[in-house]
Protein backbone atom coordinates (compact mmCIF):
# COMPACT_ATOMS: atom_id res chain seq x y z
CA UNK A 1 0.00 0.00 0.00
CA UNK A 2 1.43 3.56 -0.72
CA UNK A 3 1.27 6.37 1.37
CA UNK A 4 -1.40 8.67 1.12
CA UNK A 5 -0.85 11.59 -1.45
CA UNK A 6 -1.90 15.00 -0.52
CA UNK A 7 -5.19 16.62 -0.77
CA UNK A 8 -5.95 17.78 -4.42
CA UNK A 9 -6.02 21.37 -2.65
CA UNK A 10 -2.31 20.98 -1.71
CA UNK A 11 -1.27 19.04 -4.95
CA UNK A 12 -3.00 22.65 -6.11
CA UNK A 13 -0.91 25.04 -4.43
CA UNK A 14 1.67 23.25 -5.43
CA UNK A 15 0.79 23.54 -9.21
CA UNK A 16 0.42 27.23 -8.37
CA UNK A 17 3.83 27.26 -7.12
CA UNK A 18 2.86 29.21 -3.93
CA UNK A 19 0.53 28.88 -0.88
CA UNK A 20 -2.57 31.46 -0.45
CA UNK A 21 -2.47 33.01 2.83
CA UNK A 22 -6.03 31.51 4.06
CA UNK A 23 -6.22 28.66 6.05
CA UNK A 24 -3.76 26.20 3.57
CA UNK A 25 -0.78 28.75 5.42
CA UNK A 26 -0.98 26.07 7.93
CA UNK A 27 -0.83 23.30 6.20
CA UNK A 28 2.70 21.72 7.86
CA UNK A 29 1.28 22.81 11.52
CA UNK A 30 3.85 25.28 12.71
CA UNK A 31 6.43 27.52 11.28
CA UNK A 32 9.43 27.00 9.43
CA UNK A 33 11.46 28.19 12.30
CA UNK A 34 9.74 25.18 14.28
CA UNK A 35 10.45 22.94 11.92
CA UNK A 36 14.10 23.85 11.27
CA UNK A 37 14.89 23.37 15.14
CA UNK A 38 12.94 20.18 15.12
CA UNK A 39 15.73 18.73 12.13
CA UNK A 40 18.37 20.93 13.96
CA UNK A 41 17.42 18.42 17.02
CA UNK A 42 17.28 15.33 15.36
CA UNK A 43 20.77 16.19 13.66
CA UNK A 44 22.59 17.35 16.93
CA UNK A 45 21.30 14.06 18.85
CA UNK A 46 20.89 11.71 16.57
CA UNK A 47 22.97 12.42 13.44
CA UNK A 48 20.00 12.70 11.96
CA UNK A 49 19.52 14.41 8.69
CA UNK A 50 15.87 16.15 7.96
CA UNK A 51 14.08 18.56 5.54
CA UNK A 52 12.45 21.13 6.98
CA UNK A 53 9.82 21.67 4.78
CA UNK A 54 9.22 17.93 3.54
CA UNK A 55 10.38 15.91 6.54
CA UNK A 56 8.87 17.23 9.47
CA UNK A 57 5.66 17.79 10.82
CA UNK A 58 4.66 19.43 14.12
CA UNK A 59 1.36 17.23 15.95
CA UNK A 60 -0.83 18.28 18.91
CA UNK A 61 1.78 16.52 21.21
CA UNK A 62 3.02 12.75 20.31
CA UNK A 63 -0.91 11.95 21.09
CA UNK A 64 -1.80 12.97 18.20
CA UNK A 65 1.08 12.28 16.11
CA UNK A 66 0.23 8.49 16.95
CA UNK A 67 -3.25 8.87 16.22
CA UNK A 68 -2.33 10.71 12.77
CA UNK A 69 0.23 8.19 11.84
CA UNK A 70 -1.53 5.31 12.06
CA UNK A 71 -4.77 6.17 10.81
CA UNK A 72 -2.73 7.32 7.75
CA UNK A 73 -0.35 4.21 7.36
CA UNK A 74 -3.12 1.30 8.03
CA UNK A 75 -6.08 0.02 6.42
CA UNK A 76 -9.32 -2.17 7.75
CA UNK A 77 -7.76 -5.48 7.97
CA UNK A 78 -4.40 -4.74 8.44
CA UNK A 79 -2.32 -6.26 11.85
CA UNK A 80 -0.08 -4.04 13.86
CA UNK A 81 2.57 -5.59 16.60
CA UNK A 82 3.03 -3.60 19.23
CA UNK A 83 5.05 -4.31 22.48
CA UNK A 84 2.90 -5.31 25.16
CA UNK A 85 2.51 -3.71 27.72
CA UNK A 86 1.06 -0.50 25.60
CA UNK A 87 0.65 3.25 26.33
CA UNK A 88 -3.61 3.24 26.10
CA UNK A 89 -3.69 5.46 23.09
CA UNK A 90 -2.02 2.81 21.05
CA UNK A 91 -4.88 0.34 21.35
CA UNK A 92 -7.28 3.08 20.36
CA UNK A 93 -6.10 4.26 17.56
CA UNK A 94 -5.39 0.93 16.03
CA UNK A 95 -9.10 0.21 16.30
CA UNK A 96 -10.00 3.37 15.25
CA UNK A 97 -8.02 2.44 11.41
CA UNK A 98 -9.77 -0.69 11.72
CA UNK A 99 -6.70 -2.77 12.06
CA UNK A 100 -5.77 -4.97 14.76
CA UNK A 101 -3.42 -5.27 16.86
CA UNK A 102 -0.84 -8.78 18.43
CA UNK A 103 1.17 -8.05 21.38
CA UNK A 104 4.93 -9.26 21.99
CA UNK A 105 4.68 -8.65 25.80
CA UNK A 106 7.68 -7.81 27.74
CA UNK A 107 7.75 -10.17 30.67
CA UNK A 108 8.56 -9.35 34.17
CA UNK A 109 11.28 -8.87 35.42
CA UNK A 110 13.57 -8.07 32.65
CA UNK A 111 10.55 -6.84 30.54
CA UNK A 112 12.74 -7.78 27.52
CA UNK A 113 11.16 -8.34 23.74
CA UNK A 114 11.92 -11.53 22.34
CA UNK A 115 12.40 -11.49 18.83
CA UNK A 116 11.86 -15.31 18.46
CA UNK A 117 8.16 -14.55 19.54
CA UNK A 118 8.53 -11.29 17.60
CA UNK A 119 8.97 -12.99 14.25
CA UNK A 120 6.50 -15.74 14.96
CA UNK A 121 3.93 -12.71 14.87
CA UNK A 122 4.32 -11.67 11.67
CA UNK A 123 1.44 -12.78 9.42
CA UNK A 124 0.52 -11.93 5.62
CA UNK A 125 -1.66 -9.55 7.46
CA UNK A 126 1.08 -7.78 9.08
CA UNK A 127 1.58 -4.05 7.75
CA UNK A 128 3.62 -1.84 10.76
CA UNK A 129 5.57 -2.35 13.77
CA UNK A 130 4.75 0.11 16.54
CA UNK A 131 8.15 0.11 18.71
CA UNK A 132 8.54 2.52 21.66
CA UNK A 133 11.73 3.04 23.60
CA UNK A 134 12.27 4.15 26.29
CA UNK A 135 9.57 2.19 26.92
CA UNK A 136 6.18 3.35 28.98
CA UNK A 137 5.40 1.64 31.68
CA UNK A 138 8.61 -0.47 31.79
CA UNK A 139 11.43 1.91 31.80
CA UNK A 140 12.96 -0.89 29.33
CA UNK A 141 15.72 0.62 26.68
CA UNK A 142 16.25 -1.27 23.92
CA UNK A 143 19.51 -2.21 23.09
CA UNK A 144 21.33 -2.23 19.33
CA UNK A 145 21.10 -5.90 19.63
CA UNK A 146 16.94 -6.14 19.92
CA UNK A 147 16.75 -3.39 17.74
CA UNK A 148 19.05 -5.19 14.64
CA UNK A 149 16.43 -7.50 15.28
CA UNK A 150 13.52 -5.50 14.53
CA UNK A 151 15.59 -3.77 11.18
CA UNK A 152 15.64 -7.41 10.34
CA UNK A 153 12.12 -8.43 10.30
CA UNK A 154 11.36 -4.84 8.98
CA UNK A 155 13.58 -5.04 6.07
CA UNK A 156 12.51 -8.72 5.79
CA UNK A 157 8.88 -8.35 5.07
CA UNK A 158 8.96 -4.97 3.74
CA UNK A 159 7.01 -3.54 7.43
CA UNK A 160 6.61 0.13 8.29
CA UNK A 161 7.40 1.08 11.68
CA UNK A 162 5.86 3.91 13.98
CA UNK A 163 8.62 4.26 17.04
CA UNK A 164 7.43 6.24 19.90
CA UNK A 165 10.67 7.86 21.43
CA UNK A 166 9.14 10.27 23.87
CA UNK A 167 11.66 9.88 26.56
CA UNK A 168 14.66 9.59 24.54
CA UNK A 169 16.17 12.42 26.57
CA UNK A 170 15.17 10.25 30.08
CA UNK A 171 17.61 6.96 29.97
CA UNK A 172 19.69 6.13 32.72
CA UNK A 173 22.97 4.08 32.16
CA UNK A 174 21.71 3.03 28.80
CA UNK A 175 21.72 4.57 25.29
CA UNK A 176 19.08 5.07 22.90
CA UNK A 177 19.55 4.38 19.85
CA UNK A 178 16.94 5.88 17.49
CA UNK A 179 15.27 3.56 15.01
CA UNK A 180 15.64 5.40 11.61
CA UNK A 181 19.48 5.85 12.07
CA UNK A 182 19.82 1.87 11.50
CA UNK A 183 20.37 0.43 8.41
CA UNK A 184 17.19 0.15 5.96
CA UNK A 185 15.04 1.85 8.41
CA UNK A 186 14.97 5.78 7.18
CA UNK A 187 12.66 5.55 4.64
CA UNK A 188 10.09 2.67 6.32
CA UNK A 189 10.28 5.03 9.79
CA UNK A 190 8.64 7.33 11.47
CA UNK A 191 9.55 8.72 14.38
CA UNK A 192 7.25 10.55 17.19
CA UNK A 193 8.66 12.53 19.95
CA UNK A 194 7.23 15.29 21.96
CA UNK A 195 8.21 18.43 24.21
CA UNK A 196 5.95 17.47 27.22
CA UNK A 197 8.61 14.70 28.93
CA UNK A 198 11.91 16.58 27.87
CA UNK A 199 10.81 20.24 29.19
CA UNK A 200 8.00 19.14 31.42
CA UNK A 201 5.00 20.47 28.62
CA UNK A 202 3.10 17.89 28.99
CA UNK A 203 -0.06 20.54 28.98
CA UNK A 204 1.02 22.61 26.08
CA UNK A 205 0.80 19.24 23.35
CA UNK A 206 3.58 20.08 20.63
CA UNK A 207 4.90 17.01 19.67
CA UNK A 208 6.49 15.85 16.03
CA UNK A 209 7.17 13.65 13.52
CA UNK A 210 9.94 13.22 11.38
CA UNK A 211 10.09 10.62 8.36
CA UNK A 212 10.40 10.51 4.14
CA UNK A 213 8.53 13.15 2.21
CA UNK A 214 6.15 10.32 1.39
CA UNK A 215 5.34 9.21 5.03
CA UNK A 216 5.40 12.82 6.29
CA UNK A 217 2.86 13.59 3.55
CA UNK A 218 0.72 10.92 4.25
CA UNK A 219 0.91 11.13 8.34
CA UNK A 220 0.00 15.33 7.26
CA UNK A 221 -2.85 14.43 5.27
CA UNK A 222 -4.49 12.41 8.36
CA UNK A 223 -3.28 15.35 10.75
CA UNK A 224 -5.06 18.10 9.12
CA UNK A 225 -8.66 16.25 9.70
CA UNK A 226 -7.74 15.92 13.48
CA UNK A 227 -6.96 19.11 14.79
CA UNK A 228 -5.25 20.99 11.60
CA UNK A 229 -2.96 23.11 13.75
CA UNK A 230 -2.91 23.50 17.17
CA UNK A 231 -0.63 25.20 20.39
CA UNK A 232 0.78 27.98 17.92
CA UNK A 233 2.26 30.46 20.42
CA UNK A 234 3.67 27.16 22.11
CA UNK A 235 5.77 26.21 19.22
CA UNK A 236 8.31 29.47 19.20
CA UNK A 237 9.23 28.37 22.87
CA UNK A 238 9.37 24.75 22.57
CA UNK A 239 11.57 26.04 19.41
CA UNK A 240 13.51 27.87 21.98
CA UNK A 241 14.06 25.14 24.39
CA UNK A 242 15.02 22.30 21.57
CA UNK A 243 18.51 24.43 21.52
CA UNK A 244 18.97 24.89 24.75
CA UNK A 245 22.82 23.68 25.63
CA UNK A 246 23.65 20.01 26.74
CA UNK A 247 24.02 20.87 30.17
CA UNK A 248 20.21 21.19 30.39
CA UNK A 249 19.53 17.55 28.69
CA UNK A 250 22.07 16.18 31.11
CA UNK A 251 20.98 18.00 34.32
CA UNK A 252 17.72 16.79 33.75
CA UNK A 253 19.10 13.12 33.31
CA UNK A 254 21.04 13.42 36.95
CA UNK A 255 18.09 14.85 38.47
CA UNK A 256 15.72 12.40 37.55
CA UNK A 257 18.17 8.97 38.54
CA UNK A 258 18.35 10.78 42.05
CA UNK A 259 14.33 11.08 41.82
CA UNK A 260 14.46 7.18 40.60
CA UNK A 261 16.63 6.18 42.97
CA UNK A 262 15.02 7.31 46.17
CA UNK A 263 11.62 6.53 45.11
CA UNK A 264 13.27 2.56 44.21
CA UNK A 265 14.80 2.56 47.47
CA UNK A 266 11.75 3.43 49.36
CA UNK A 267 9.45 1.19 47.45
CA UNK A 268 11.53 -1.34 47.94
CA UNK A 269 11.66 -0.79 52.37
CA UNK A 270 8.03 -0.25 52.16
CA UNK A 271 7.56 -4.32 50.56
CA UNK A 272 6.74 -3.98 46.96
CA UNK A 273 9.36 -5.59 44.45
CA UNK A 274 10.77 -2.29 42.47
CA UNK A 275 11.64 -3.29 39.22
CA UNK A 276 15.40 -0.34 38.19
CA UNK A 277 13.72 1.34 35.02
CA UNK A 278 16.41 2.15 32.23
CA UNK A 279 14.42 5.34 31.07
CA UNK A 280 11.13 7.37 31.53
CA UNK A 281 9.88 8.24 34.82
CA UNK A 282 7.94 5.55 35.76
CA UNK A 283 8.87 2.43 37.89
CA UNK A 284 7.04 -0.47 37.90
CA UNK A 285 6.63 -2.87 41.15
CA UNK A 286 4.94 -6.11 42.04
CA UNK A 287 2.68 -6.33 45.02
CA UNK A 288 2.84 -10.08 45.68
CA UNK A 289 5.02 -9.25 48.30
CA UNK A 290 2.53 -7.40 50.10
CA UNK A 291 -0.07 -10.15 50.60
CA UNK A 292 -2.12 -8.57 47.11
CA UNK A 293 -2.54 -9.90 44.22
CA UNK A 294 -4.78 -7.89 42.09
CA UNK A 295 -3.15 -4.62 40.73
CA UNK A 296 -6.61 -2.78 39.70
CA UNK A 297 -8.10 -3.73 43.19
CA UNK A 298 -5.35 -2.73 45.02
CA UNK A 299 -5.03 0.61 43.02
CA UNK A 300 -8.60 1.60 43.43
CA UNK A 301 -8.13 0.62 47.36
CA UNK A 302 -4.88 2.90 47.46
CA UNK A 303 -6.16 6.37 48.06
CA UNK A 304 -8.52 5.27 50.75
CA UNK A 305 -5.76 3.05 52.49
CA UNK A 306 -3.25 5.18 52.59
CA UNK A 307 -3.36 8.33 50.02
CA UNK A 308 -1.50 7.28 47.46
CA UNK A 309 -2.60 6.91 43.69
CA UNK A 310 -0.47 4.06 41.03
CA UNK A 311 -2.01 3.12 37.95
CA UNK A 312 -2.14 -0.89 37.61
CA UNK A 313 -0.23 -2.03 35.15
CA UNK A 314 -2.97 -4.74 33.61
CA UNK A 315 -4.69 -2.26 31.92
CA UNK A 316 -1.68 -1.42 29.59
CA UNK A 317 -1.99 -5.75 28.68
CA UNK A 318 -4.10 -7.29 26.43
CA UNK A 319 -2.25 -10.36 28.14
CA UNK A 320 -3.72 -9.27 31.60
CA UNK A 321 -2.24 -12.49 33.52
CA UNK A 322 1.64 -10.96 32.37
CA UNK A 323 0.49 -7.30 33.98
CA UNK A 324 -2.02 -8.79 37.13
CA UNK A 325 0.27 -7.68 40.02
CA UNK A 326 1.98 -5.04 38.58
CA UNK A 327 1.66 -1.38 39.93
CA UNK A 328 3.35 1.53 38.02
CA UNK A 329 4.54 4.47 40.59
CA UNK A 330 6.28 7.99 39.15
CA UNK A 331 9.31 9.68 40.18
CA UNK A 332 8.86 13.10 38.30
CA UNK A 333 7.78 14.83 41.60
CA UNK A 334 9.27 16.88 44.29
CA UNK A 335 11.42 15.52 46.67
CA UNK A 336 9.72 16.06 50.05
CA UNK A 337 6.18 14.30 47.67
CA UNK A 338 7.90 11.31 47.14
CA UNK A 339 9.07 11.27 50.69
CA UNK A 340 5.85 11.61 51.66
CA UNK A 341 4.07 8.75 49.36
CA UNK A 342 6.78 6.37 50.75
CA UNK A 343 6.13 6.98 54.45
CA UNK A 344 2.43 6.44 53.84
CA UNK A 345 2.89 3.53 51.56
CA UNK A 346 5.13 1.84 54.50
CA UNK A 347 2.19 1.89 56.55
CA UNK A 348 0.05 -0.63 54.21
CA UNK A 349 2.66 -3.49 56.08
Amino acid sequence: MSPTPPSPTAQADSRRGHRSPSRRSARRSTTPTGRTDTAEHQQRFHGLTHDPDTEVLVTAGATEAIAAALLALLEPGDEVIALEPFYDSYAACIAMAGATRRPLTLRAPHFRPDLDELRALVTPRTRLLLINTPHNPTGTVLTAEELAGVVTLAVEHDLLVITDEVYEHLVFGATHHPLAALPGMRKRTVTISSAGKTFSFTGWKVGWVTASPALVSAVRTAKQYLTYVSAGPFQYAVAEALRLPDDYFRALRTELLRKRDLLLDGLTSAGFRAFTPEGTYFVTTDITPLGEKDGIDFCRSLPERCGVVAIPNAVFYDNTDAGRSLVRFTFCKKDEVLQEAVARLKTLT
